[in-house]
């Protein structure tokens, strides 16, 4: 079924050049799907994505633990997934949807401080990754 709503990700370390300098952080971000649901051929299938860090995001609960519980993880994906990325870092896969919510009054929940404080969400910060490596590519 479609789920239109907002959830909270955890970014890990991993080669995703979007994502760099954001590992650590744990954001609220919108999810608008009626389906992708990570699954995988096998277990070690999943645990070579994870050894390789190709997994830079994560769906996580109230505590900030990755989960595959719904409705923290809306889809039910495995390990929690969120994202993939490529070992190279050029390539990601993102499930939820941080292009809705690169500005404060998008998102569905922001601390008060940042509300007021923020020209823009956290997630721009994925747009300025995609600036920059473009420029340090030409």
């Amino acid at each position: 079924r479609l789920e239109s709503r907002w959830v909270t990700l955890k970014i890990a370390d991993s080669p995703a050049v979007l994502l760099r300098g954001m590992a650590g952080s744990t954001l609220g971000v919108w999810v608008n799907h009626g389906e992708g649901r990570l699954h995988c051929r096998s277990a070690a299938v999943l645990d070579d994505v994870v050894a390789r860090r190709l997994a830079p995001a994560y769906f996580v609960d109230d505590e900030d633990r990755t989960t595959e519980q719904y409705p923290f993880n809306p889809n039910g994906s495995a390990r929690g997934i969120a994202g993939l990325c490529s070992a190279d870092g050029r390539h990601l896969a993102l499930m939820p949807h941080p292009e809705r919510c690169f500005l404060p009054w998008q998102c569905g929940w922001l601390p008060t401080d940042w509300r007021e404080k923020l020209a823009v969400s956290p997630w721009m910060r994925l747009f300025q990754n995609a600036r920059e490596w473009c420029d340090e590519t030409r």
